[in-house]
């Protein structure tokens, strides 16, 4: 997939904002301006935004509880993220849901979860419904490689093998379940292995190469676009950061060397981005205009979840409970 120097610039942004994005959240958790676990997406960049430029605005995706890069990735607003990870009603949750609860209907983001591997099933509904339209748009689930070992995961993959749903599992291995090495908890050395137990495309790709990542996903969505079934990419990356912000204040001690961490930031997704558009030609300042334009972008998102209020008690219950609908009939399936 060739691609121009203004696309490869977009790129470059959309991984800088989402980089952006969750450092000013960490800092944020420290000044006490936003409570609770924020999981920071630092060093993955690549994936959510590898995998969202191939997407249209109505393809679904669904997230997990590291979540923020799949949203922005897939265009969300980042005044309207901050200010739900700030608990003010200006949020896409109105302040309800923090940051792992953030979805955006309009944009086809059927929301982060909370919960381990859950978030791909509802993946699967969404595949399910847009093949029930005769649609030839897709959906994406993002999970990690903890998420791999759950049963809603292989039920998922199970049942869009059989209906040849245009399903895409992208399985984001960042090495650690919360402390747990993969090594550890996973019998194979390639989660995308496991594809092959349920006769469906498996592909291993670089999660910190987004041009690679891109590529895969392109393959994928095309072969679910044309009734082609499922695809499941196994995105091989890694965060950064500790499972959650403030987690090296609870630790008696690391479970990952220094060495470690920084074998994988010698391959920082946004920085090998950068130097390919340097090798290309594109000049030092331009590229650090658009920092500056990111950087600008985020405070003002930060300044608009500060000038937001917080919601009143009593709304507490808005929006806890959908209209109930008719069920549809199912149809058969060839």
């Amino acid at each position: 997939m060739t691609l121009s120097q203004a696309e490869k610039l977009d790129l470059f942004e959309k991984m800088l904002l989402i980089r952006r994005f969750d450092e000013r959240g960490a800092s944020l958790v420290d000044e006490g301006e936003v409570t609770g676990e924020v999981h920071q997406y630092i060093g993955q960049e690549a994936v959510a935004v590898g995998v969202c430029s191939v997407l249209r605005k109505e393809d679904v995706i669904t997230s997990t509880h590291r979540g923020h890069g799949h949203l922005l990735a897939k265009g969300g607003d980042v005044s309207k993220m901050m200010a739900e990870l700030g608990g003010r009603t200006t949020g896409y949750c109105k302040g309800k849901g923090g940051s792992m609860h953030i979805t955006s209907l309009e944009l086809g983001i059927f929301g982060t979860n909370g919960m381990v591997g859950q978030g791909v099933p509802i993946g699967l509904g969404a595949a399910f419904a847009r093949k029930y339209k005769e649609s030839d748009n897709v959906a994406v689930t993002f999970f990690g490689d903890g998420a791999s070992n759950e049963g809603s995961v292989h039920e998922s993959m199970n049942m869009a093998s059989i209906w040849k749903l245009p399903a895409i599992f992208v399985c984001e291995n960042n090495q650690y379940a919360v402390s747990y090495n993969v090594k550890d908890s996973t019998s194979v050395e390639n989660i995308a292995d496991r594809a092959k137990g349920y006769g469906m495309h498996g592909i291993v790709v670089d999660g910190m190469d987004v041009l690679a990542v891109q590529e895969a996903a392109k393959e994928a969505v095309e072969r679910a676009r044309k009734g082609l079934g499922p695809t499941f990419i196994e995105c091989k990356t890694y965060r950064f950061f500790g499972h959650f912000a403030g987690e090296p204040h609870l630790l008696s001690e690391p479970y990952r060397s220094d060495e470690e961490i920084e074998s994988y930031r010698q391959r920082d997704p946004v920085v090998q981005l950068r130097n390919i558009l340097l090798d290309e030609g594109v000049m030092e300042e331009q590229l650090d205009a658009v920092q500056e334009k990111v950087n600008q972008t985020i405070e003002n998102a930060v300044s608009f979840m500060k000038d937001s209020p917080y919601p009143d008690p009593k709304d507490a219950y808005e929006d806890a409970y959908a209209v109930k609908h008719k069920s549809m009939p199912v149809k058969g399936w060839s």
